[in-house]
């Protein structure tokens, strides 16, 4: 009988740093990324009401190292701070994932500085603060991805705008570092997860809800809402050895809704 083979994606032995780590695709990322031999920092917002403990022991239940860190993305020193965890614990870092983010319902009408600031403040500029912190002690070798979204990504959304925004924003400001990363051996790549099912797609004030999703899945092609661990395992591919030239890019993650012809 013939040995199994062993496929090597170079991620053994890494380290990541994952905002927005308490639930949803970072808590899922985390353990994938303890599947595959990644040791974990992640973050969260101390107001989370997601328990991060939570996330560390489903973790350390698949095998993996990981650390449980409070970090506003919206706090510059708070952000550093979370990096220099990862290379304080684990004397590297390869690895780091920007998943932090809110998402309000604003029409126009409603849709004050403030507001719009508030979200632009970690769903765009949290996701600068974190790579650009990264950059600096970052390996050859060593990649970032983005989480995006369809809204905004791909389509607009009424009474999100400044979600919408911000998400668009997320792929120029990706394009722009796997330009000017590349010489260093690092790659930028975002994901652009469709209909999720995530603590922040079940919340029916701001988002679509239970109801909604229930509905959405019913003109996905896959014919139902992704899951948050789908995500992951794109995001984990993108941060592998097996995508060692794609930077830059974004990836669609939706079942196939954004290719969907219309009835």
């Amino acid at each position: 009988m013939s040995a199994a083979v062993q496929r090597d994606d170079g991620l053994a032995g890494k380290v990541a740093v994952i905002s927005g780590g308490a639930s949803g695709i970072g808590r899922a990322l985390a353990v994938a990324y303890a599947r595959a031999g990644v040791s974990s920092v992640l973050g969260y917002h101390p107001g989370d009401p997601h328990d991060p403990a939570e996330a560390v022991a489903e973790v350390e239940a698949a095998g993996g190292r990981v650390l449980a860190v409070a970090a506003d993305v919206t706090d510059s020193a708070a952000v550093d701070a979370l990096v220099g965890t990862a290379l304080r614990e684990f004397g590297r870092l390869d690895i780091a994932v920007a998943n932090a983010g809110i998402l309000r319902q604003a029409g126009l009408a409603e849709l004050t500085d403030e507001r719009w600031d508030d979200m632009l403040g970690v769903d765009l500029t949290g996701v600068l603060r974190l790579l650009r912190s990264a950059a600096g002690p970052m390996r050859e070798g060593g990649a970032m991805v983005a989480v995006s979204s369809i809204a905004g990504g791909v389509y607009g959304w009424a009474e999100h705008a400044h979600y919408a925004a911000a998400k668009a924003g997320v792929l120029g400001l990706i394009r722009s570092l796997g330009v000017e990363l590349a010489p260093r051996g690092i790659r930028a790549n975002a994901v652009i997860p469709g209909l999720i099912e995530t603590p922040q797609s079940l919340d029916a004030q701001n988002s679509l809800g239970p109801e909604g999703l229930a509905a959405a899945g019913k003109i996905i092609p896959a014919g139902r809402v992704g899951r948050a661990d789908e995500v992951a395992r794109v995001i984990r591919f993108l941060t592998s050895d097996d995508a060692a030239y794609v930077t830059g890019q974004q990836l669609i993650v939706d079942g196939g809704l954004t290719v969907r012809f219309p009835d």
